[in-house]
């Protein structure tokens, strides 16, 4: 169990339970994420602690509960919570923050997201690996925490007050009214789109939940809870048509990504989604800095220019792309995985945000989604596909060697662009053997052919 390296990744914890980590794991993670805030004079005297719907997660946030408390720092448990909930309590109560989750993974996977007061990341380069060597050394020593705990663990339920807050940010009590198809997969939108969208604790809007999967179940009975994934949007694409529904939203099991699809039942690209918020950002605060990753469509750069705005590229990832925000202090960031990142919202994450930008976007015309997206959707995309390769290096060297007439950025991983405008990346993972690739071309056609000619190279 104390190797944690094969748990503790680029930007949060995640593995398998018990096999890889466990209670007794997360009492030592828990332990060493206090004693790092307070080398860095973190303030405030509690530790935010929330859990999804999994099973193993209320152990596993007592267990990591235990380690902060016997630290000397009293515990806010919020029970069960969407990450960007736990963001928002971050920021909001200015306290630093756990979220137990493994996001789309899974159900025998779990894991800590943490973050700072103000909901700021904590990653490999900003304490997380830090945290996994303290946590080492107390596992290899056979310790336990020798505090006393402090006073036993406060319960609030902020569920209400995160729903206002995002209210305030996009307001959808004056749009057309529209039905709304929502895939929760059985993840935690099943327990915050009823508050946040629909009418349990607050006045309703002009929006007909149809839902799907709204249960809370870790062992995702239905599908798994990835919308990345096309087979898992299959489901909603059939009940938006059916319902006759405008717009269908799926979220993953964490909920803080949001993949959208339109009335004929066809997918909005998250690069189109990215252009369409930073319009709708950049006409409140004109000139404003907006972050992109290298994988979003060419289109978002241009369109970010064209509403007056100023776009820069950061690396995959969310603990990079809220860093570029703050150093810029951006407005607004999306990446091509469906992450939206406000500077409203802390500059963090929150798919739901962006659900109701799209939303209030869509009920503020009266043209379809299909035509509303279709003008931020300029180019032709792969999607991203994984191919395993044992010597993820000298493949990318490969590659990159057969194309001398390509421009090369290798900001992360490879990236060539074309003189008529397509490029491809190609960057390995941060935990598995697989190289990931990412084409756009001005056409279909362009597209496909770089695609397979690729896919040949990097799987021959």
């Amino acid at each position: 169990m104390s190797d944690l390296s094969q748990i503790v990744k680029a930007y949060d914890v995640r593995g398998t339970v018990p096999d890889q980590w466990d209670e007794r794991t997360a009492e030592a993670l828990g332990a060493a994420f206090t004693q790092v805030l307070d080398a860095a004079g973190e303030p405030g005297e509690a530790v935010l602690i929330a859990h999804d719907m999994r099973a193993t997660g209320p152990g596993l946030a007592a267990a990591f509960a235990a380690g902060v408390r016997a630290e000397g720092r009293r515990v806010i448990e919020l029970g069960l919570a969407s990450t960007d909930m736990l963001y928002y309590a971050s920021g909001a109560l200015d306290l630093p923050g756990a979220m137990f989750t493994a996001s789309h993974n899974p159900a025998q996977y779990n894991g800590i997201k943490m973050c700072r007061s103000g909901a700021r990341p904590i990653g490999q380069d900003s304490g997380l690996a830090d945290i996994r060597d303290r946590a080492r050394a107390l596992l290899d020593r056979g310790e336990r925490p020798a505090g006393e705990p402090v006073a036993p663990a406060e319960r609030r339920d902020l569920l209400a007050d995160y729903a206002a807050h995002l209210r305030k940010l996009v307001d959808l009590s004056t749009i057309r009214p529209l039905k709304v198809v929502v895939d929760a997969g059985n993840g935690m939108g099943g327990h915050t789109v009823p508050t946040v969208l629909g009418d349990a604790a607050l006045p309703a809007l002009p929006l007909e939940i149809v839902p799907l999967y709204f249960e809370l179940d870790g062992t995702f009975p239905n599908h798994e809870a990835n919308p990345l994934d096309p087979k898992n949007l299959v489901d909603l694409q059939r009940a938006v048509v059916a319902h006759g529904a405008d717009i269908g939203l799926a979220f993953d099991g964490d909920a803080d990504r949001c993949f959208v699809v339109d009335e004929r039942g066809e997918p909005v690209s998250p690069s189109a989604i990215t252009a369409l918020v930073a319009a709708r950002e950049l006409a409140k605060h004109p000139g404003s800095t907006v972050i992109h990753n290298l994988i979003t469509s060419r289109a978002v750069p241009e369109i970010i220019r064209e509403h007056g705005g100023e776009p820069v590229v950061a690396r995959v990832g969310h603990s990079f792309i809220k860093a570029e925000m703050a150093r810029t202090n951006a407005i607004f960031g999306g990446e091509h995985s469906a992450h939206y990142y406000f500077r409203d919202f802390w500059f963090a994450d929150t798919g739901m945000l962006a659900a109701m930008h799209t939303l209030a976007a869509l009920g503020e015309q009266s043209q379809p989604l299909s035509v509303l997206a279709g003008v931020f959707e300029r180019y032709v995309a792969s999607g991203e596909i994984n191919s395993t390769v044992a010597d993820q290096a000298a493949k990318v060297a490969e590659v990159r060697a057969a194309y001398p007439e390509a421009e090369v950025d290798e900001l992360d991983g490879l990236t060539l662009r074309f003189p008529d405008g397509a490029w491809f990346n190609l960057r390995a993972s941060n935990t598995e053997p697989l190289l990931r690739l990412n084409v756009e071309g001005p056409t279909e056609e362009r597209m496909i052919s770089l695609r397979d000619e690729v896919l040949e190279r990097v799987r021959r």
